[in-house]
């Protein structure tokens, strides 16, 4: 299957850093559509998802472009948003207990160490 086609170029254009855009648009490629135990569609709900938790709203476009290149169907679409959803979630519950603890380390009375 050939490369998908957010995939084949430098992010930025051929005439700043071309070098490394190059590179980075390689290595996309090689995350994206090298050999791999993940397919190919998978890989890209993958990048759907990471996407939408980091909010990327270039990296959403491109990585549904692709997905949807390969099938991928809007149910798929819609539970990789629940998904992202919930981890989104978890993250502000854990750095809500986080909150809390500090809250309760703060509140109590220091030990004083004179006598």
């Amino acid at each position: 299957m050939p490369t998908p086609h957010n995939h084949r170029h430098s992010p930025l254009g051929t005439d700043l850093a071309p070098e490394m855009g190059s590179a980075l648009a390689a290595y996309n490629a090689a995350v994206f559509a090298g050999p791999g135990e993940i397919p190919r569609k998978y890989r890209e709900l993958i990048g759907i998802a990471v996407a939408l938790t980091t909010q990327c709203e270039a990296c959403i476009r491109f990585h549904t472009e692709d997905a949807v290149a390969l099938g991928v169907s809007e149910q798929e679409l819609a539970e990789v948003t629940y998904i992202a959803a919930a981890m989104r979630a978890g993250g502000a519950v854990v750095h809500g207990m986080k909150a809390l603890s500090v809250a309760a380390r703060v509140s109590k009375p220091l030990i004083s160490t004179d006598a």
